[in-house]
């Protein structure tokens, strides 16, 4: 339902409505041509130009229920708004550093000998999307549930999309910036990427989406080694926080130093170093990872050649 205000203008009352042509309440006039739709971008200046010929004796620029300009004399306050041209063939006021409150309807209006005149003209602001609510950093459980939300303003209305930039690049769909992951696994953690798009440009912002889950241990091997050479038992284990690794021979934990060995962890891997083999080396170890959620083992043997 279409809304009016009443601006008076030379005795003449003029109702603007919010949507199409301002109409007369009452006095004698008639529409003189709609001008084209001016597309200008925010920030950028805009020139309202208004026909004029000799039968005008007076002629002013609306805005909505705003009087900006009648002849020589200005009306509005703001001081983006100046007199560019005022000549017996144009009437043209100029708009400069252009926002979103400038979108809209502009109305001419000539007072003649013939009654009163009017040319509209309709400005669109272009403005570059902006991301105004973005989901923040997460981290959940593995099988959980997940909601990611963006929102963006702008003009045209920006179009939203989500995808995965890292560490596999991949598209999502998603519906109006809501992206929902259901059972998520530990595959689909990384960098995450909101994109808002229009006729102006592009704003882009990430959040990282980690998934937390129990140490998985990867297949080890035994290993075989003679008397005097060096041995290296190795253990890998997949966990979100990362593991912690401890080295066993039976019951007895090994430390670095202990059994002539060495004990080197980084990341998913640790290693157990023997660096001069002997028989007393020989037997049963067990890996063991462990972080907040789980624990994991795996037993290998050392033995001779």
């Amino acid at each position: 339902m279409n809304t009016a205000r009443c601006v008076i203008f030379m005795g003449v009352v003029i109702l603007v409505t919010q949507q199409g042509l301002p109409v007369d309440s009452y006095g004698d006039s008639h529409l003189d041509g709609v001008l084209a739709n001016i597309t200008v971008r925010q920030g950028e200046t805009v020139f309202l130009r208004c026909p004029q010929d000799d039968e005008k004796t007076l002629s002013a620029w609306l805005n909505r229920t705003n009087l900006l300009y009648t002849g020589e004399t200005k009306w509005t306050t703001d001081r983006r708004v100046s007199l560019e041209l005022l000549s017996r063939s144009e009437f043209v006021i100029r708009i400069d550093d252009v926002g979103i409150q400038e979108d809209g309807q502009y109305v001419c209006v000539s007072q003649t000998p013939r009654g009163m005149r009017k040319t509209v003209v309709y400005v669109i602001v272009q403005v570059p999307p902006k991301i105004t609510f973005l989901t923040e950093d997460m981290a959940l459980m593995e099988g959980s549930d997940v909601s990611l939300m963006c929102s963006a303003s702008g003009n045209p209305e920006p179009t939203i999309s989500w995808k995965r930039v890292s560490p596999t690049a991949y598209s999502l769909v998603s519906e109006d910036g809501y992206l929902e992951i259901k059972d998520i696994s530990r595959h689909r953690a990384g960098t995450y990427e909101c994109s808002a798009i229009n006729d102006v440009s592009t704003d882009a912002k990430t959040i990282e989406l980690k998934v937390n889950y129990p140490p998985t241990l990867m297949e080890v091997k035994d290993v075989g080694v003679p008397v005097g050479q060096q041995a290296v038992l190795g253990c890998e284990a997949e966990a979100e926080p990362a593991a912690n690794f401890e080295w066993y021979k039976d019951n007895e934990r090994v430390m670095s130093g202990s059994y002539n060995s060495e004990v080197e962890s980084q990341g998913k891997l640790s290693k157990l170093i023997f660096f001069n083999v002997s028989e007393a080396n020989y037997g049963n170890y067990s890996c063991v990872a462990k972080n907040n959620l789980g624990i994991a083992n795996a037993s290998m043997v050392l033995y001779g050649k």
